[in-house]
């Protein structure tokens, strides 16, 4: 997660939580907050030079979707811009409404989350959350061969415990990338002799995570629970913190992989030290399978 992505975060949250444990949170600096807050332009001013070209493309092209109007601009207009920033900024300027796309009618999960509102993200209501409980995941980009290429990692990592159970890296963020994330935690919950039969799976709604696929895998075969973020990051900062801490440590690792291979191999290696070397100060400075043991003795 960028600097910038954490003080848009820090400024919904902290109203609620407070600047100090917001800030914490997504392990941003106090001096970096006030520092964007007061000198940085607006995410709207920054990119206010790709309007006309938004404007020109959707007039042009008003069927094209995301990832057609990012390669327009990329292509003919050479602005190199994530997909998430075009996604905000026709948001922003209402520049969807100029686009004849049909919506795609939504899917089963969709409509319960409709119907159930706030409680479809059951993280939220729950006091305490005992170990194994509760699972976080997303997708993320890596940058690796020097930042010309992108790959996309999918975790799935414990709350209580901070280990992560499972991981996937691929050229798509689809149904099968998360899938095969989901089966190597499987193996993981098994090798650890950890029942997972009515666990949380917590993640926003991406279409991978409301579609039939995945939903038929977890809820149907495996019995676990889906929780929904409906505010985006906001409702799963375990996991953007994660994800924002794993990729800033590992960057020049990442960026020296010249394939998918040995970027696989990267992640693999960084995830093992993660889980059974790295000192987590939230599990009192021991590694997340260090802690599993310690709570299994104390039982």
């Amino acid at each position: 997660m960028s600097t910038e992505e954490k003080v848009a975060l820090v400024a919904t949250a902290c109203d609620k939580h407070g600047l100090v444990a917001a800030l914490e949170a997504v392990e941003l600096p106090k001096s970096s907050w006030y520092y964007h807050r007061k000198h940085k332009v607006s995410y709207e001013e920054k990119y206010a030079h790709i309007r006309p070209y938004l404007e020109e493309i959707a007039h042009k092209h008003p069927s094209y979707g995301i990832p057609r109007i990012t390669k327009e601009l990329q292509m003919n207009y050479a602005q190199k811009i994530n997909h998430k920033v075009i996604q905000r900024m026709l948001q922003l300027w209402d520049l969807s409404l100029q686009r004849n796309i049909s919506s795609p009618k939504p899917g089963a999960i969709h409509k319960a989350i409709k119907v159930v509102g706030k409680r479809a993200n059951l993280v939220a209501q729950m006091d305490q959350i005992g170990l194994f409980k509760v699972f976080y995941t997303d997708f993320t980009e890596l940058a690796y061969a020097d930042g010309t290429h992108k790959a996309y990692l999918m975790p799935v990592i414990c709350h209580k415990c901070k280990m992560v159970f499972g991981w996937e890296v691929g050229q798509r963020a689809d149904t099968s990338l998360a899938l095969s994330a989901w089966f190597q935690a499987k193996e993981t919950f098994k090798r650890l002799s950890i029942p997972f039969e009515g666990i949380i799976m917590h993640h926003d709604q991406d279409s991978v995570y409301t579609g039939y696929g995945w939903g038929s895998q977890l809820l149907l075969k495996d019995k676990a629970q889906l929780s929904y973020a409906l505010n985006g990051a906001q409702d799963n900062p375990a996991m953007e913190s994660f994800i924002g801490r794993f990729k800033t440590e590992n960057r020049s690792l990442f960026l020296d992989a010249q394939n998918i291979n040995e970027l696989c191999e990267i992640v693999s290696n960084r995830m093992d030290y993660y889980n059974t070397v790295r000192r987590h100060s939230s599990l009192n400075y021991i590694s997340p399978l260090a802690y599993i043991e310690q709570m299994r003795l104390l039982k």
